[in-house]
């Protein structure tokens, strides 16, 4: 019978405790703090994202009925409604969003070399954003309509394994082009947007920065062809033209010439134009490379589904910002967990499995993979053994 860790603490092994703490000593977070510091804080919320937990009271009932096992799950203090409040109020945000960053560079590493269905050996970056609807009495400096409240979750996703690159979180009422100009370029690097993002003053940002943008045009976008392309309709594909931009202002905007790329998408019956500044890939490539952009979709609707970032266990921006920033990296360490342990099962396999076992003591690879733990020994011995038996 395995008599190891429980799985709440195996899942921990891959939180950089080191780093954490540089960032906790950054910003003072323990200061003046005796009995339940930011290390007990974050393993608090982290276990409320495994399991689920709908609120304050749900988290301390069930944190409650294990007590024997808190010490060694590394929660330390006394778990109390108004302590985790507190702490989440009044600890500063930057902390977890410095520990999310952390992890995203260490997940980033692990799958530089995952595929994503198209082999081109540029880095490819969907940039999107999600809005979390909030109550406006209860929360009314997060101001987006006359009737509602709401915050942006607004993401920079590397197709290479789905992990975020960069997060901001702002009010709703902050448009989506305006983001643009916190966007960090790579050189080479792709970057896939939908039309609410068509700004060419900041294109030709990005254009001037040797990166490449991949976005939909508008109906009304003047322009004049310079050469067209032969193109493969039985792909799909209807035009490869090389374009300029003729409007008075938008043309000294962005003086360059451009690739507009017509594709009639069989699946929605839909007909899309695509510019880009990339004049190497082919065509066809352009196209499938916009089709990655629904990646960013399906990590918003995951995220929402499975971590708790649409009911709050707190009202102040430090606690809302608080709390997105440990459901973010909760789910980056995840999937450095999937990585290491080379697990085949989703995120989502993995999650439920964290959420029923959390307590347990069961090895997470063998139970994933349905081996036979049950019948392996596994002791933890502080001293080495003298002999062999």
């Amino acid at each position: 019978m395995y008599i190891g860790k429980t799985v709440f603490s195996q899942v921990m092994e891959f939180f950089p405790l080191y780093h954490f703490n540089k960032f906790v000593q950054r910003y003072r977070g323990n200061y003046k703090v005796r009995k339940f510091p930011c290390l007990s804080q974050f393993y608090c919320m982290a276990f409320a994202q495994l399991t689920g937990r709908e609120s304050l009271r749900d988290i301390v009932v069930c944190l409650r009925a294990n007590q024997s096992r808190l010490y060694h799950m590394g929660i330390r203090g006394n778990i109390a409604k108004s302590t985790i409040s507190d702490a989440n109020a009044n600890r500063n945000w930057r902390i977890y969003a410095d520990l999310a960053y952390s992890l995203i560079n260490i997940a980033k590493q692990l799958y530089a070399n995952e595929s994503f269905g198209i082999e081109i050996t540029n880095a490819v970056y969907v940039f999107d954003s999600t809005t979390i609807d909030l109550c406006l009495s209860l929360f009314p400096w997060a101001t987006f309509r006359t009737t509602k409240s709401a915050v942006k979750l607004h993401t920079l996703l590397d197709l290479r394994g789905s992990i975020p690159d960069h997060i901001w979180i702002t009010e709703a009422r902050i448009h989506d082009v305006n983001m643009l100009d916190e966007l960090i370029t790579y050189p080479n690097a792709i970057y896939v947007m939908d039309r609410g993002y068509l700004d060419f003053t900041r294109l030709y940002t990005i254009n001037i920065s040797k990166a490449f943008f991949i976005i939909r045009a508008k109906r009304n976008l003047a322009h004049q062809r310079r050469y067209s392309h032969h193109v493969d309709k039985s792909t799909g594909l209807r035009s490869d033209q090389t374009i300029i931009l003729t409007g008075y202002y938008i043309s000294k905007i962005y003086p360059e010439p451009l690739r507009r790329i017509s594709f009639f998408d069989v699946e929605t019956g839909k007909r899309l134009i695509f510019l880009t500044n990339n004049f190497s890939l082919p065509a066809l490539v352009i196209a499938q490379l916009y089709k990655k952009r629904w990646a960013v979709e399906l990590f918003f609707k995951w995220v929402k589904q499975h971590l708790r970032i649409k009911t709050f266990y707190g009202t102040t921006p430090n606690a809302v910002k608080t709390q997105l920033w440990i459901a973010i990296a909760t789910y980056v360490m995840i999937a450095i967990m999937k990585k290491h342990l080379n697990l085949t099962v989703s995120l989502y396999t993995i999650l439920q499995f964290l959420s029923v076992s959390i307590f347990e003591k069961v090895p997470i690879k063998q139970a994933l993979t349905n081996s036979n733990y049950k019948d392996q020994e596994v002791i933890n011995r502080k001293q080495l053994l003298l002999f062999d038996l």
